[in-house]
């Protein structure tokens, strides 16, 4: 029989509080990685560097959405944008100069509705440019999802800065604006749209996926190479072997902003569109509507590249996945962007 006395009871309680205690010290050896612990704390190290709202927002998905979608305010992305700046030893000294970025062929000019724009790839560009040749008198009829990939080519060519640059017209002062993406989605919508199988409404970059294929697996053989197509995780390993990519498809967001030759007097959270679009269209005057999201879900968080984030990126090691952060750290201080493993993932978070 075993002997209950107190004083064996305390020798117990003892023990097990010293084995807990041990277990704690030697957390790194248990089957819970160390990398995966300072992913998260980095990531949390990151959202206190910036300036956070004196406005809060909820902490934990809730089933209101109104509650919930609701943007953070200009002023606060404002602040956003001028700590990633200094993150990256840039400073903006007034006036704008816009056609300082003329090497960057995102950023566009509409004289008729005298407003600047850069389209970030994968950040809803093809959508926005769409809805702002409507808005030009470009286009006089909106194109259906499957065709919005024309508005690429002649359609927006003499709206692109460098073109806007060769005619000498003043646009120091006139609207500006731009949509911003959480870097984890984007990555993950890019991959979707231009590097996978997967069937969408975009056109592939079938020779960028046959070069990671190439260079990660060794394949050389070109009738290979021609049937096989890039796991997101040998995407990863080809953006940290690169230092990401020239391709502005997969290329950090803050690289095609024209920044800091230029202030943005309005900053959209690709994650807001739906409920911020029509304070762009009332602020030009125009009766244009932007094409709805591919995805069948209104809500980003609920939306099919923000679940494939969250569970491809769980699965990811993460010592890759802290790498991939290291490279796009300063997109995710652009707007103060959650982490995958936050409730609110995509959303930034401002409270």
């Amino acid at each position: 029989m075993v002997n209950t006395t107190p004083s064996n009871r305390s020798f117990a309680l003892i023990s097990l509080i010293t084995l807990s205690a041990l277990l704690l010290i030697n957390l790194p050896q248990l089957n819970i990685t160390s990398t995966t612990i300072k992913s998260t704390v980095r990531l949390v190290s990151l959202r206190e560097e910036v300036p956070t709202s004196p406005t809060s927002s909820p902490t934990q998905h809730q089933s209101d959405e109104e509650l919930y979608l609701v943007p953070p305010s200009q002023q606060w992305m404002q602040a956003q944008m001028d700590n990633a700046m200094e993150m990256l030893s840039l400073k903006h000294d007034p006036p704008n100069n816009w056609k300082g970025c003329d090497h960057l062929p995102q950023t566009y000019y509409f004289r008729n509705i005298r407003t600047v724009f850069t389209g970030i790839p994968k950040s809803g560009c093809s959508n926005w440019l769409e809805a702002l040749l409507r808005a030009e008198g470009t286009l006089d009829y909106q194109l259906p999802g499957t065709e919005v990939y024309q508005v690429h080519g002649v359609l927006s060519a003499r709206h692109r800065m460098s073109y806007i640059r060769q005619i000498g017209e003043a646009i120091s002062d006139k609207f500006s604006f731009t949509v911003i993406r959480n870097p984890w989605t984007r990555m993950v919508s890019g991959y979707r749209d231009k590097l996978s199988d997967e069937i969408t409404q975009g056109h592939d970059k079938r020779a960028i996926g046959i070069a990671i294929v190439r260079e990660i697996r060794g394949i050389t053989d070109p009738e290979i190479l021609e049937t096989l197509y890039p796991t997101f995780e040998e995407f990863l390993k080809y953006l940290i072997k690169h230092e990401t990519t020239k391709n502005a498809h997969f290329m950090p967001q803050h690289n095609i902003l024209c920044i800091p030759q230029s202030k943005y007097d309005y900053i959209v959270p690709l994650e807001y569109s739906t409920v911020m679009n029509e304070d762009i269209w009332s602020h030009i005057n125009a009766t244009v509507s932007l094409l709805g999201s591919y995805d069948s879900a209104s809500d980003p968080r609920e939306q099919t590249s923000t679940q494939r984030a969250r569970e491809w990126f769980g699965k990811i090691d993460p010592s890759i996945v802290e790498q991939i952060y290291e490279l796009y750290r300063e997109d995710f201080a652009l707007l103060n962007y959650s982490n995958f493993t936050d409730p609110n993932f995509p959303l930034p978070l401002y409270n």
